[in-house]
């Protein structure tokens, strides 16, 4: 049983770390270290001057050792093994207690309280997993601090690693969910479902005035789901969203999301998703047929104007009422709202990010990346968890994709 129920509140006990004005380095006890480069060199240096904290601490609320402090508010009371943080690694040290002189229990060391921290390894794991690092080649990604120090230390395996990726998914999860939304001065927002393996997260992204991307909400299910759909926009406005004024809402094509906006916001301008729209309409074709009527489409989606396009698509699906009935249905239904974007005056350069939900996707590209890893790691990604993998695939995004839109210049005319 560890000793936490002895330790006081810490921010209310915790004194501020105490820095002395110099700090004495034993250099013949790090100089082997000198051979394997700078920074193990620094990481002795470092861990010594650790020690030496600690100590100041133990100082702080314990007077001198030796000498009588009759304003003391601890007493030392020995050492005992712990561990702090170092580069990704958890590292044994044997730090310093102290018990309140009036019996109250014992005291958090300022120092040991901040060296011990583990917020840092979570992160560290989450950004080294998005990356492509998996678990089982975990200890080559990190920094060299020098064999000594490499092979006492602790929480590089694979299971451990595997815990604090799935701890920071839960923990983003739930920032994401919590996030308030008031201050966002959005003009677009996208909604569509990404797959992981057999299930859906339907996933909200915002693009405001400045062009920047910002990830809003996630729900596992579909977007077909009506429930699940006014479920999600209801979230939005109750985390401060400002559904009264005009918005540009890009969306697949389903009836359920559809009459969920219409149902939440004021003023929403429904916009169908192209990519969807082609897609519907090439599955309803024979192969030999889905190309050539793809383009023909791709090139009324970039007519100069919307009247040209929608006569461009309405004489195509008259020829298609001829043979492919089916398709020409997909292609009339909605097919107003394919062409809101175009309808708006929209530049190219930001037309291209708006007639499509594909910036959503961006989310899933992580998530395709980390998974042989994943699959060896158990499989914790699936069932309850699938909402925290897409979660996890958004804090990638966040990461490694530029933050604005294209063409965000022209984005005021949305406004």
């Amino acid at each position: 049983m560890g000793k936490q129920y002895q330790t006081r509140d810490a921010e209310a006990s915790t004194p501020e770390l105490t820095i002395p004005a110099e700090v004495s380095v034993a250099l013949a006890e790090i100089a082997e270290s000198a051979t394997e480069g700078l920074l193990a060199l620094s990481v002795g240096a470092g861990l010594q001057v650790m020690q030496t904290l600690m100590e100041q601490s133990v100082v702080a609320l314990a007077g001198p050792k030796g000498r009588h402090d009759p304003d003391r508010v601890a007493v030392r009371h020995g050492h005992e093994p712990g561990s702090v943080t170092l580069g990704g690694r958890r590292l044994r040290v044997q730090r310093p207690r102290v018990r309140a002189t009036d019996g109250s229990g014992e005291l958090p060391v300022a120092a040991y309280e901040l060296f011990s921290q583990t917020q840092v390894l979570g992160r560290l794991a989450l950004e080294r997993m998005l990356g492509g690092l998996s678990t089982r080649r975990y200890p080559v990604g990190l920094e060299p601090v020098g064999t000594q120090v490499a092979q006492a230390a602790t929480g590089t395996s694979k299971s451990a690693i595997s815990r604090r990726f799935v701890a920071m998914t839960h923990t983003a999860l739930a920032e994401l969910l919590s996030a308030e939304l008031s201050q966002l001065d959005l003009v677009c927002l996208m909604i569509d479902g990404v797959h992981f393996g057999e299930h859906t997260c339907v996933v909200a992204l915002g693009i405001a005035i400045d062009g920047t991307k910002h990830p809003l909400a996630l729900v596992e299910g579909s977007t077909e789901n009506a429930t699940l759909a006014r479920e999600l926009l209801v979230g939005l406005r109750e985390r401060g969203l400002d559904v009264t004024r005009p918005i540009l809402c890009v969306v697949d094509g389903a009836r359920a999301l559809r009459r969920a906006i219409t149902d939440v916001f004021d003023h929403p301008v429904i916009a169908r998703c192209q990519q969807h729209k082609l897609r519907n309409v090439r599955d309803r074709l024979p192969q030999r047929l889905g190309g050539p009527v793809e383009r023909r489409m791709r090139a009324a989606y970039h007519a100069r104007s919307a009247l040209d396009a929608q006569a461009q698509l309405e004489a195509l699906a008259r020829e298609l009422d001829k043979t492919h009935p089916g398709a020409a249905a997909s292609l009339r239904e909605g097919m107003a709202e394919t062409l809101t974007v175009l309808r708006l005056g929209v530049p190219p350069t930001l037309a291209r990010t708006l007639h499509s939900t594909n910036p959503i996707w961006v989310f899933s590209f992580p998530h395709q990346l980390a998974l042989p890893e994943r699959e060896m790691a158990g499989r914790w990604w699936q069932g309850p968890d699938s909402e925290s993998d897409c979660c996890c695939s958004m804090d990638a995004f966040e990461l490694e994709v530029s933050g604005a839109v294209t063409g965000r210049e022209a984005i005021d005319g949305l406004a």
